[in-house]
């Protein structure tokens, strides 16, 4: 698992969007029997990887909680301009 819990949150968060709007796509009226057909192939896909997403939050989640894994934290450093985080000695 290289992924963080706020990235799959992300990713789902971001999946779940797709999968609402795409529904809307298939609701619409004044679209053809192709574009829906079309849509609803893509959401039976997203499903899937909203699944499968949900299934490595939740190893990870149980994984951390456990013990058996440990969250790094990454800092952002910018090129220049830059007085927050300073290196302890």
């Amino acid at each position: 698992m290289a992924e963080t819990i706020g990235s799959l949150i992300d990713k789902l968060s971001i999946i779940r969007l797709k999968i609402y709007h795409m529904q809307k796509q298939i609701a619409r009226q004044d679209t053809s029997k192709k574009h829906k057909w079309a849509c609803k192939q893509k959401v039976k896909i997203m499903k899937i990887q909203m699944a499968d997403l949900e299934k490595e939050l939740s190893e990870l989640t149980r994984a951390v909680i456990s013990g058996h894994k440990k969250l790094k934290v990454y800092y952002q450093f910018k090129m220049y301009n830059d007085h927050g985080y300073r290196i302890k000695k």
